[in-house]
């Protein structure tokens, strides 16, 4: 049966997955620097082995006979996702696959050494060459799926997605937030006067602070038999379901910001723990997309691990860990107002949940009028700069390093990835007021440190769901509702106003 070569397959290319992501976790956490050269050939070897097993031409053959046989309703939606996967995997030449490779790995590596310089001259010419190949990727992919040029990029992160949903909630977003920033600074200003803000006295060991991030993961649901705590040079949640793999970092003068950030990567991890386990070699039994994976870190981050009722609870803890000086003197109110502070920037990574989301719809506006034809790469600079100085009141003239240059994604060939964030979260704060409605006292529970309940709700509504649904399909089905930004405006108008 052409199924069951086609489940042979899917074990194949799920124990090649699990290989390339044991050795890319390794190489950020535990791989001496000699071992750079070897592990890339490696992990090259491994990719090249992977793509041309899932990119085989007899597998269409083996797509069309499966789909005339008897098969159970869960081996049809793992068949249609199994095929969407292919035909975006196949529909580009193997030819272009490899110019526009080497193209985005020498833009890339430029930005890498002309960031620094803000040297967006030089770069601009490969970033040209870049967009171009993008242009011609988004209209291939359009050609293969019917669907718009960079609706067809989104697909490859948030399958579902579509710009024509996805603008006006944006426009609503940025609008509202526009109103809401100067509202949010003037009663940030107001509780800063009657209460000025503290700073952490440290040092404050890597020790302790690993050890509270460990006390803190597994009431939150971490599953230590599955997955662990690593130290890498930026935070990220990898390895597979089984065998998570999740890293944070630390800074002896504070330890907030690590302990935020074991929390955010303890979300990613959650999901991935919490995927289902029979058949997990098909990929109706993977994570949904950029956008969901998003919106579980963000469920734990912003809506759980910045409440006040979190505070209540974790505050032994810090002291058990940290040290009873550690806060001494520190209310749960000057808690709040470090990790809560609003303060536009020009940085997008540093931005806060207020702020953020101006940072991502610039950078979807400038990308979806670069990939229709509308912009090109010489007109970024600008409007970047007439956009933050409307969103965020920033002029970011003559500063490209803090403007256009501040993220990989763009040199790397990464359109449609940045909706991803803010798409993210506003799912979080919307599965919030749905998880809520069913678990009214679930603001109590954390403040007792009690999860499981949450937890329960999350795996029967997203966890367990995997890839069965698109992204808007997942939210209806988990909410009641397609995304509707009115729950995230309310959330910032909770927390800050």
């Amino acid at each position: 049966m052409s199924f069951e070569q086609l489940d042979d397959l899917n074990k194949t290319l799920a124990s090649l997955d699990h290989a390339m992501s044991i050795l890319g976790a390794d190489e950020a956490t535990n791989m001496p620097e000699g071992g750079g050269d070897e592990r890339a050939e490696a992990l090259s070897t491994l990719a090249g082995m992977r793509h041309e097993q899932a990119s085989a031409a007899h597998i269409a053959d083996w797509i069309a006979d499966a789909e005339a046989e008897d098969l159970t309703a869960d081996q049809k939606l793992g068949l249609a996702e199994f095929t969407r996967l292919y035909n975006n995997l196949t529909c580009l030449p193997p030819a272009f696959v490899r110019r526009q490779s080497a193209a985005k790995m020498r833009c890339e590596q430029l930005w890498r050494t002309l960031r620094p310089k803000g040297d967006w001259d030089t770069f601009a010419k490969s970033l040209e060459n870049v967009v171009s190949l993008v242009r011609e990727e988004a209209q291939m992919r359009s050609a293969a799926s019917g669907l718009e040029p960079y609706d067809a990029l989104m697909e490859q992160f948030d399958p579902g997605n579509r710009a024509a949903e996805i603008t006006p909630v944006f426009e609503r977003l940025k609008s509202e937030l526009k109103d809401l920033l100067p509202q949010v600074t003037e009663a940030q200003n107001k509780r800063l006067a009657e209460n000025p803000p503290k700073k952490l006295q440290g040092p404050f060991s890597v020790a302790n602070q690993r050890a509270l991030g460990l006390a803190v993961m597994s009431p939150v649901g971490f599953d230590f038999n599955h997955g662990r705590l690593d130290t890498s040079h930026h935070p990220f949640c990898g390895g597979v379901p089984t065998d998570v793999r999740m890293t944070t970092r630390y800074r002896e003068d504070e330890f907030l910001q690590s302990l935020l950030a074991v929390l955010h990567e303890t979300g990613h991890a959650l999901y991935e723990q919490g995927l289902p386990r029979e058949n997990a070699h098909w990929p109706q039994n993977h994570a949904r997309g950029m956008g969901i994976h998003e919106s579980q870190s963000l469920f734990v981050e912003m809506q759980i691990s910045r409440s006040p009722e979190f505070w209540t609870w974790v505050r032994p803890l810090i002291n058990q860990h940290i040290g009873e000086n550690a806060l001494a003197g520190w209310s749960d109110a000057d808690i709040l107002n470090l990790v809560n502070k609003v303060e536009p920037g020009f940085i997008r990574v540093d931005a806060d949940e207020v702020t953020y989301p101006l940072h991502v719809i610039l950078r979807y506006e400038i990308e979806q009028a670069l990939i229709a034809g509308d912009m090109e790469v010489r007109h970024i600079p600008e409007v970047w700069n007439d956009k933050m100085q409307d969103y965020l009141g920033l002029s970011t003239h003559n500063n490209m390093p803090d403007g256009p240059m501040q993220d990989v994604h763009w040199s790397a060939g990464l359109f449609g990835y940045f909706p991803s964030y803010t798409l993210g979260a506003m799912m979080a704060a919307q599965q919030w007021a749905a998880m809520e409605k069913q678990i009214p006292d679930a603001k109590q529970q954390i403040a007792k440190g009690e999860f499981a309940a949450i937890n329960t709700w999350r795996k029967d509504n997203i966890w367990s769901q995997g890839s069965r649904w698109t992204t808007p399909e997942l939210m209806t089905r988990a909410t009641g509702e397609p995304l509707n930004p009115d729950y995230f405006i309310a959330h910032i108008k909770r927390r800050y106003l």
